[in-house]
């Protein structure tokens, strides 16, 4: 297992990756969990100089902020808060450093805290062996915001699979704030979507909280139906469920990089089968059990 050792001393810019050095990790205890809130940092920022190699980040001022980051209009497809209130949160962010093609990707995955730091946890993703990549050079980081704090950040890499599943209920007639819910599954967390907005599915521009849930998208993957695995890479509507009502159900499968999309009527229309309705109903309680 890699470390990446970060104290507060460094932390306000970004800083090359010290690998393998467990002199500085101390075993302080228990630990608990660390509540923190993905940040879609590229809707309204863009790295003014990406690290030329591996590195982690912590940023604590709007200072700092403006030192590694050029702020913009905003750029996604929704509405989008660009402003961190550095008195009670600091920006967290990992660098996988230039990649020579697409199909790279870094993501943290949960934080923890003892009496003595903060522990980062994170894992980085290479191409699939049939991955489809163009070679566009790529430098991939994920940011998120956490509490303040005074003590030093560890940062480990953990061996994680990005394979994901993303259930929501949606209606296009929702137009409340949160009404609509949206939960991305994956092996080592659950994340809730926030205020996402009709018809604005692209998830990276939602922020999202995370709840730590292991083994989720392996049990979910067991109930998917054949018929919704055989379309791999398609998109399916059953029924109509962006011109009804009570709107559908949503249900996206990111496999090795392939991703898969259904939308389900909520109502029971002709052209589901047997399997697609008992399907639906279980991703309607999970959404249920998600809330």
């Amino acid at each position: 297992m890699k470390k990446l050792m970060l104290g507060l001393f460094v932390a306000f810019g970004i800083s090359a990756c010290s690998l393998g050095d467990d002199t500085k990790y101390a075993d302080c205890g228990a630990s608990t969990l660390v509540e923190f809130t993905g940040f879609p940092l590229l809707c309204n920022y863009s790295v003014k100089t990406p690290p030329t190699t591996a590195a982690v980040t912590v940023v604590g001022s709007q200072t700092k902020m403006d030192d590694l980051f050029s702020k913009h209009a905003n750029s996604c497809n929704v509405s989008s808060d660009p402003n961190i209130d550095f008195t009670k949160n600091y920006l967290v962010g990992v660098f996988a450093g230039p990649k020579p093609t697409t199909g790279y990707s870094i993501k943290i995955t949960s934080i923890v805290e003892d009496a003595c730091q903060v522990v980062v946890n994170y894992y980085e993703k290479a191409p699939g062996a049939n991955e489809n990549v163009s070679q566009t050079p790529t430098n991939p980081f994920d940011v998120v915001l956490i509490p303040k704090t005074s003590k030093p950040f560890i940062f480990f890499k953990r061996e994680e699979s990005s394979n994901n599943i993303i259930v929501g209920s949606y209606s296009n007639q929702c137009t409340g704030a949160d009404c609509q819910k949206f939960f991305q599954i994956n092996d080592y967390n659950t994340l809730k979507f926030l205020n996402v907005e009709a018809g604005q599915y692209d998830f990276s521009q939602y922020k999202y909280v995370p709840t730590i849930k292991r083994g989720e998208y392996t049990l979910l993957l067991k109930d998917v139906p054949a018929e919704i695995l055989a379309l791999n890479g398609q998109t399916k509507t059953y029924g109509t469920p962006n011109e009804s009502a009570q709107g559908g159900v949503y249900f996206e499968l990111n496999q090795n990089a392939v991703i898969t999309r259904v939308y389900i009527d909520n109502a029971d229309t002709a052209d589901q089968t047997a399997a697609i309705k008992a399907f639906k109903k279980i991703i309607q309680d999970k959404i249920t059990s998600l809330k």
